[in-house]
């Protein structure tokens, strides 16, 4: 048994669901023992501390790190403590503690920096580099390396309770791909040989009313959201990324493949032959460019990949050239790189993890406990006086990110009489283009010529890239102008 298993008399009995726990699993660190003799003690200690804690997560990446995640600092701190002194009796090397963020896109900003409207908003704006591939309308058409394959595509924000709703039913996206993408004639003869046939009858009008529910609200908030959005867009639906699972759309508006949609998978009306067979070509394409976005590498939310078109030229076959050669690999790249281009010819954004941070306080620290949550870009919600008390309750979120030391140093600021409870709430978008730089009048008399005030989005982008091994663009000497030589306190 992992965390939770049912026991049970009969064969056909559903098994419970797993605890819903209110701490959601968010800092993670990469774990290895001192001495490589000891590998076997630390993934046997790795695996009773799994079991021991339901609210941690231990895997092994693709890379071969043991990783742990955790709910928090304090959570980290007492999980390593019990690997090493309890469960694998072994010293351990821990490395910093690893933040996720996320990749996203947002609608044409209507006020610039220093909150002044902007007059004449453009709906894409081209980058500098001069990418040809990329159009004034924000649409990309790519080319397969033979150009046997044309693509074109652009990117649409997600409305923000579509992306909540698909954000909150990962796993019934899950469970519904893997039973969408079933051969029916397996599962059957299964079946059979454990002969319980009326539970899969059961079982299947079960899975089918919850798809169709989810199905129904999918299409309740499309509509509801109005603008380019409507209830007809849920047909169009092609697959959800990253890992079939995530919060992210690829809408197919192909007009010669219409027939193509997540919810008939196995049809082949409405599709074009040709473009049938790289099919899943096509797919995993955009499942490589959701995992890994253009700015850090970091999964893509809340984007729509909107296919306006996909031909594919019918040439004599030659070596090479069927759906598991070049052909099929050329699309993968090609889907890839349009995602990511179509990405960033829009506002693009990062999203930071946000924990709900309950503060109890007295009122005369009030002070000090909001110049902390300042200095570490927090945002007060509300505060109200406990009733029958002078202590007041402070509601706040915090990026995850600047939660290091942040208890410690919530007492010692307020002499112990502040105690914060942090808890993973939510993502939010960082509301400031990494790549910013003064472009308005406005924007140059209040940054100046040379804006060279800290933008914390490109400070996270460059710190991630920079773990990663990433190129990161900064220079050794800014503003040398600006530089001199001090002399002696006079």
């Amino acid at each position: 048994v992992l965390k939770t298993a049912t026991l049970s008399t009969d064969l056909a009995c559903p098994a419970f669901r797993e605890l819903q726990l209110l701490a959601v699993p968010i800092l993670r660190v990469a774990v290895e023992p001192t001495r490589p003799a000891d590998l076997l003690a630390l993934v046997r200690g790795l695996r009773l501390l799994n079991q021991a804690d339901a609210c941690v997560q231990v895997m092994v990446q693709e890379t071969g790190e043991h990783v742990i995640v955790t709910a928090g600092e304090v959570h980290l701190e007492r999980c390593v403590e019990d690997l090493q002194h309890r469960y694998a009796k072994v010293p351990v090397n821990v490395s910093e503690p690893i933040v996720p963020f996320r990749e996203t896109i947002v609608p044409p900003p209507t006020v610039d920096m220093v909150n002044e409207a902007i007059q004449d908003q453009q709906i894409v704006v081209k980058k500098e580099t001069g990418d040809e591939a990329v159009g004034e309308d924000g649409v990309v058409t790519m080319y397969t390396a033979n150009k046997q394959s044309v693509v074109k595509l652009r990117a649409v924000p997600l409305p923000q309770d579509v992306t909540a709703f698909l954000e909150n039913h990962q796993e019934l996206i899950r469970t519904m791909d893997r039973h969408l993408h079933a051969h029916g004639s397996e599962l059957s003869e299964t079946m059979q040989r454990l002969t319980v046939q009326e539970s899969t009858v059961t079982m299947g009008e079960k899975t089918k009313k919850v798809m169709e529910t989810f199905r129904t609200n999918l299409g309740d908030l499309l509509d509801k959201a109005g603008g380019v959005w409507s209830r007809s867009t849920l047909g169009e639906v092609w697959c959800f990324g990253p890992r079939r699972c995530g919060p992210n759309l690829l809408i197919n508006r192909i007009p010669s493949h219409l027939g193509r949609n997540i919810w008939n998978p196995l049809t082949k009306e409405g599709c074009h032959p040709n473009l049938l067979e790289y099919d899943s070509s096509f797919v995993n394409g955009f499942q490589m460019a959701t995992l890994a976005g253009p700015l850090c590498e970091e999964p893509m939310m809340g984007v729509a990949f909107v296919v306006e078109d996909w031909s594919i030229e019918q040439t004599p076959d030659v070596s090479g050239s069927s759906a598991f050669g070049p052909l099929s690999g050329q699309i993968m790249s090609a889907v890839k790189e349009g995602c990511r281009k179509a990405f960033q010819a829009q506002p693009q954004r990062l999203m930071a993890a946000m924990y709900s941070c309950q503060i109890q306080a007295n009122a005369e620290i009030l002070g000090k406990m909001y110049g902390v949550l300042n200095r570490r870009h927090g945002r007060v919600l509300h505060g109200d006086m406990t009733q029958g008390s002078s202590t007041f309750s402070v509601q706040a979120v915090l990026p995850v990110v600047e939660s290091f030391l942040f208890a410690p140093e919530m007492r010692k600021q307020t002499s112990g009489l502040a105690s914060p409870q942090l808890i993973f709430s939510h993502w939010e978008v960082i509301d400031v283009d990494p790549f910013w730089s003064p472009r308005t009048e406005e924007e140059y008399l209040h940054y100046g010529e040379k804006a060279d005030s800290e933008n914390r989005a490109r400070k996270y982008m460059d710190q991630v890239r920079r773990r990663k091994g990433l190129l990161v663009q900064q220079k050794i000497v800014q503003f040398a102008e600006k530089q001199r030589t001090l002399g002696k306190n006079k």
